[in-house]
């Protein structure tokens, strides 16, 4: 597992700043095929992760590298910036048919879901002239200076909200702290005294609340949610960014709501491992001014090539529908490994965005320390699987494989788990040897 100093571990240790990873276990793949990552020493991993859902058809898919390889020995520029390129107008205009929405529509690009989020924040502001934002605590919106600026997850306290920011809980049937009702009231109660609604400019909605440990919203919330924003001109913003495009069942996680966003953001899964973010929205607000929101190389013909390429693979296959039926077998076998390992509380999601709530006693729902859930995440990784934890007690298991996941991977990922359970359980892992991977 990589001890001696020529690994790729100990390379990547000397080489790569710290302030870019988050290393969850000894994982280094040296390659990919499939729902599996390959490492120095052939060893092939399930990854039950996708790479944070990035790899949205898994590695080495034929669409993807049929796509990639064309467009890059016969380039359309290396910039959307100054001139436009073929594959990112035919990108935008599958995205625009394939998201709902009304009036005249644009899309802009940029490399995750991160910029997206930051542009979309930037451009409400501009185009409204408002200058405040609500989102929820527990939510990540991304990595930079305006998208950290409203996220609210408990990684983020190195950086202040933004000023004016308005943080609403995100209502948890399974730690239920605070109603829908309740958080409803909240809201409606900062518009009443400290949040005048005519100076918010857009709310910023996760369908499924992702890094904040894979929670579901209560059915009619959402819609609460909007149908208050839309009273008062609030854009409402869909980060579609970890669960869209499939995982959840349907093309689009905020269909399960019956919402209808004036934005969303995707991002991750879109390019099927490759670099890529869009935003689609109002014309009248992303056309807001030229050279608002640019980055020289988003929608480079080779990216947005390999989108269209994922974009197509996934509704002409109809990879939703499968990702509600593998996500229904992988649910159900969670159930079943709950009858059997006293630590797994719940198991919630939608498709295959699956969260396995890890808990020290089922009575009082009390999360288990953090140092369990990487004790698990490292055993299995020892065992064969790869997948990583969420939540703001670093409790829940995200399990989030690629949309063309087989049955008999699923199967193979939940025996998998099970051994690793029952492994932690005893005390196979020891304490010194998870200490690297909390971080998070």
């Amino acid at each position: 597992m990589g001890a001696d100093k020529n690994s790729l571990v100990a390379r990547d240790a000397g080489t790569i700043a710290q302030i870019m990873t988050l290393r969850f276990n000894p994982l280094a793949a040296k390659g990919g095929s499939g729902s599996y990552l390959h490492e120095e020493d052939g060893r092939r991993i399930l990854d039950l992760s996708a790479s944070a859902t990035a790899a949205s058809l898994g590695y080495g898919h034929p669409a993807v590298i049929e796509a990639i390889t064309k467009a890059a020995s016969d380039m359309a520029g290396a910039s959307l910036l100054m001139i436009p390129n073929e594959p990112a107008t035919a990108l935008a205009e599958s995205l625009l048919a394939a998201t709902p929405g009304k009036g005249e529509r644009r899309v802009w690009y940029g490399h995750s879901g991160s910029d997206a989020n930051d542009a979309a924040m930037r451009v409400a502001s501009a185009a409204t002239g408002r200058g405040r934002f609500i989102s929820f605590i527990g939510s990540y919106h991304g990595c930079l200076a305006g998208s950290m600026s409203i996220s609210g997850h408990t990684a983020m306290t190195h950086t202040l909200p933004r000023p004016g920011l308005v943080l609403l809980p995100y209502p948890d049937p399974f730690r239920p702290k605070f109603s829908a009702d309740e958080v409803l009231a909240m809201l409606d109660y900062q518009f009443e005294t400290t949040c005048p609604p005519e100076q918010v400019a857009a709310i910023f909605i996760e369908p499924i609340l992702s890094d904040g440990g894979l929670i579901v919203p209560p059915e009619g919330f959402m819609q609460a949610i909007q149908e208050r924003c839309r009273k008062h001109g609030i854009l409402v913003v869909l980060d579609e960014v970890k669960v869209g495009l499939g995982r959840s069942g349907k093309l689009h996680a905020y269909q399960h709501d019956n919402l209808e966003p004036d934005m969303v953001v995707f991002g991750k899964g879109l390019g099927g491992g490759m670099p890529i973010s869009a935003l689609v929205g109002p014309a009248e607000i992303l056309d807001h001014a030229p050279a608002f929101a640019i980055q020289t190389t988003a929608g480079n013909p080779v990216c947005t090539a390999a989108a269209h390429a994922v974009l197509n693979t996934i509704i002409d296959e109809d990879l939703p529908a499968q990702a509600a039926v593998m996500g229904a077998k992988m649910s159900a076998g969670f159930a079943k490994l709950a009858e059997r390992h006293e630590i797994i509380g719940d198991v919630r999601g939608r498709g295959l965005a699956i969260g396995v709530d890890l808990v020290t006693s089922r009575d009082t729902r009390e999360p288990v320390p953090a140092t369990t859930t990487a004790k698990i995440i490292y055993r299995a990784y020892e065992l064969g699987a790869n997948f990583i934890y969420v939540g703001l007690s670093a409790n829940v298991l995200e399990i989030t494989p690629p949309l063309t996941v087989s049955e008999a991977e699923i199967e193979e990922g939940l025996d998998i788990i099970d051994r690793t359970l029952s492994d932690v359980a005893k005390g196979v892992v020891s304490d010194e040897s998870v200490q690297a991977f909390m971080n998070w």
